[in-house]
């Protein structure tokens, strides 16, 4: 199902579902869950009958992690506390609570209570287990699953779900979901039946990729069908209202541009089955709205929100010695990060006829000094993410070992790919000296040439010009965070004779400009998964160049649509694994971004009144999922006047 539209929001830790929703072709909701492939079971998991398997669960690689009889995740405390409120912030404004309409700024969470029929865990990469339903049954071809759903689940007005509300939001996502998931996956259903009150199949066209097929029936979200008939409300249009869902929470009150607070539906259908066993532990979860980071740091100080996760290295550096810090109010926390690293970046924008050549692209790509900006703007926090896989054993390294090779050279042999890309080390940015911004002289050289046999020669004012146009380049950004990075690169820019220019904008021009392509550079967060597939079309591929929140750099590549096809092909690790390699490769020889940098830790910040599982799982800290509240720790802090 699609992904919702990205609110461009400082780059934060992702959700650790919406994260692993990469595996599939998009993600239904903030909840979603990833696509899998023919599985290898527990044991006890699966039963057979005429070639057609019953379980509890699925996976792609590996047996399941969890057992059908598990009583409770493994990170979680099962004997927490329900009770007390946990408060964050988001920058901007919002006027909606649709996430999936192009229209209007969606509310932070507003997908909160959004659930689909299956579900994942953030310590099992590649699993996949039934939740609104009890088991699925699936042939070995994987032509079709059917889904039996759970008996008492209810939507938040306390109506029953059915299967007719299944296959109503299916529909929905069909006819009105974004045009970059219709233009993918509308090609991969055939149309879904109701087969009883509780019983649905989806039937897949050939087309639909194998490993992908399970993942996205799994991910349809469910909404209530009676309320959108009452309502009127529509996918593509905003709305001053969540969906009618199934979760935990629901829309407790708002006011426009200033807060949002969701709270716990004391009715809520799921709250004793062993998935939720301690989860879901607050009453309320509020979203402070401010202006920028610098202010939403001055009401975390104040006690204005409670609980902030850091995305500035000189904040988490220096910001922290405000009082409450000092007098252990406020606790700090490093939490290791093993989802794969977020690969932030500034993309070109190819539609625009100067970027369409790479030695351009290449020459403005090395005016950006990493080295020096980690060393002296980041504290030596970061690491630049060369790889869209960075981290990981996912990421290209060196030259095609023989397995790539298979994969590259008939792309070499159709003219598609340079005969380089078999003996040349993969791309990475250039090192840089991080005692000084300005970029080597060697450096300077070989940008400058790239860009005179491009045509762009330095004019007697030190611009460079073709055809009498200048080289100008303008980066959209709407958080000041980003000006101690941006303003050297404009300089060293400036230095090789091209006009670089920061524009700032408010949240819904940022939001409108990187959807209509009007921008050189702008910021993007390549959120990659462990098991890539169909989702890949989304990032990369040229179906959705046109149109695409995800692919702003409107890239077309006939190779790069050849080696997607590859990774969602692969049936085995190892294959994946190959697969991605290749594909990971040739995305860096294209140099459409620029990388910035990646952090292998959640940093995060709270006063001292919440409490977590000692032992947090690698994909998720879980702030507002299984962490909960002390009340007594709170009564301390009131009274020695660290919180309102």
């Amino acid at each position: 199902m699609p992904q919702p539209r990205p609110t461009a929001a400082p780059p934060r830790k992702t959700s650790w579902r919406a994260r692993r929703s990469g595996r599939g072709v998009l993600a239904a909701c903030a909840v979603a869950v990833a696509a899998a492939a023919p599985a290898a079971w527990a044991e006890d998991s699966p039963s057979a009958d005429d070639g057609v398997t019953t379980s509890y669960g699925f996976s792609n690689f590996g047996a399941l992690k969890y057992p059908a009889d598990f009583a409770h995740l493994d990170y979680v405390n099962p004997d927490a506390p329900k009770g007390g409120e946990i408060s964050i912030w988001a920058q901007g404004t919002f006027d909606s609570f649709n996430q999936y309409a192009r229209a209007g700024v969606p509310a932070a969470l507003n997908t909160i209570g959004s659930e689909t029929i299956m579900t994942s865990t953030a310590d099992d990469p590649y699993g996949l287990y039934c939740y609104l339903c009890t088991t699925l049954e699936y042939p070995k071809d994987l032509s079709w699953v059917i889904f039996n759903l759970r008996d008492d689940v209810t939507f938040q007005d306390g109506t029953p779900v059915t299967a007719e509300d299944v296959a109503f939001t299916h529909k929905l996502f069909l006819e009105q979901g974004i045009v970059e998931y219709r233009s993918l996956v509308e090609a991969y259903f055939s149309p879904v039946e109701v087969l009883g009150p509780h019983r649905i199949k989806f039937t897949f066209t050939d087309a639909a990729p194998m490993r992908d097929r399970v993942g996205l029936a799994g991910g349809t979200p469910v909404f209530s069908k009676a309320w959108f008939e009452a309502t009127g409300a529509r996918l593509d249009k905003s709305t001053k209202t969540p969906f009618m869902s199934t979760g935990a929470y629901m829309l407790d009150s708002f006011d426009y541009n200033r807060r949002v607070v969701y709270k716990r539906n004391p009715d809520f259908w799921g709250k004793d089955i062993p998935f939720n066993v301690g989860r879901n532990n607050f009453d309320r979860i509020r979203v402070e709205y401010f202006a920028d980071s610098s202010a939403a740091f001055e009401g975390f100080k104040s006690g204005a929100y409670t609980f902030r996760n850091e995305s500035s290295s000189q904040t988490w550096a220096t910001g922290y010695d405000f009082p409450g810090v000092q007098q252990g109010y406020v606790k700090r926390e490093e939490i290791p990060d093993g989802n794969v690293g977020t690969h932030l970046s500034w993309v070109f924008n190819l539609d625009r006829e100067k970027w369409q050549d790479v030695r351009v692209r290449k020459a403005v790509e090395m005016m950006f000094n990493f080295a020096w900006s980690n060393r002296t703007l980041f504290y030596g926090f970061y690491q630049q993410p060369d790889s869209f896989w960075p981290g990981t054993d996912l990421a290209a390294t060196g030259t095609p070992d023989a397995a790539e090779t298979a994969l590259l050279q008939p792309l070499v042999d159709e003219g598609l790919l340079a005969p380089e890309i078999l003996t040349e080390e993969v791309a990475s940015p250039p090192e840089q000296d991080p005692a000084t911004n300005r970029p080597s002289r060697r450096i300077m050289r070989a940008a400058a040439q790239l860009l005179d046999e491009a045509g762009w020669t330095t004019g007697e004012d030190g611009v460079r010009r073709k055809d009498g146009q200048a080289l100008d380049l303008v980066i959209i950004q709407r958080d000041p965070l980003y000006d101690r990075a941006i303003n050297p690169f404009i300089e060293n820019l400036g230095n090789l004779g091209i006009q670089g220019r920061l524009e700032r904008v408010d949240t819904a021009q940022y939001v409108e400009r990187r959807r209509s392509g009007n921008f050189d550079l702008a910021n993007q967060a390549f959120d990659m998964s462990f098991e890539p597939s169909g989702g890949l079309e989304q990032w990369f591929g040229s179906k959705t160049a046109d149109d695409s929140s995800r692919n702003l750099m409107r890239l077309r590549n006939p190779a790069v649509d050849k080696l997607i096809d590859k990774v969602v092909a692969a049936d085995t690790l190892d294959g994946l694994k190959s697969g991605v390699h290749a594909l990971d490769r040739v995305l860096r020889s294209v140099h459409f971004d620029i990388p910035l940098w990646y952090n292998d830790k959640a940093w995060v910040a709270y006063y001292d009144i919440y409490r977590h599982p000692e032992a947090l799982p690698p994909l998720s800290v879980g702030e507002l999922d299984w962490w909960w509240f002390d009340p007594a720790a709170e009564d301390r802090l009131k009274a020695a006047g660290a919180l309102r």
